[in-house]
């Protein structure tokens, strides 16, 4: 059973930064897509950025191109979201997920979700 547990979500101000970790769980590294969505509520889970198996793959959503940078460590079978300049429109639940099948994009996460990780930025 493949559990991912988010973590280093927090307060911060305005132009803040804060680094995401999901570490997976499970008897096998994850050979698919990782990334981060995020969700506010009231409002539809949002994709933020993935990175494909490789490191080499990653897509970063519009909205925090410039801020946000992704990686992955296979070794520790880990990813992580460094989140820099935070907008108060960055707070957020932070979810990680994997894809089912591509070891590229993450189009296709899995319909289970963990608890995620709070974000909240203050102006």
């Amino acid at each position: 059973q493949v559990q991912l547990v988010e973590s280093g979500g927090g307060s911060v101000q305005a132009g803040g930064s804060l680094r995401l970790s999901c570490v997976r769980s499970g008897p096998t590294i994850s050979s698919h897509a990782m990334g981060w969505f995020r969700q506010t509520p009231g409002k539809e889970r949002e994709f933020v950025a993935s990175v494909g198996w490789n490191e080499v793959n990653t897509h970063i959503a519009d909205n925090v191109k410039d801020r946000f940078t992704i990686s992955r460590d296979n070794f520790k079978n880990a990813v992580y979201l460094q989140m820099n300049n935070l907008k108060p429109e960055d707070t957020a639940v932070y979810y990680c997920n994997e894809d089912r099948f591509s070891e590229v994009d993450l189009r296709h996460p899995y319909d289970s979700w963990g608890q995620g990780t709070q974000v909240t930025v203050s102006s």
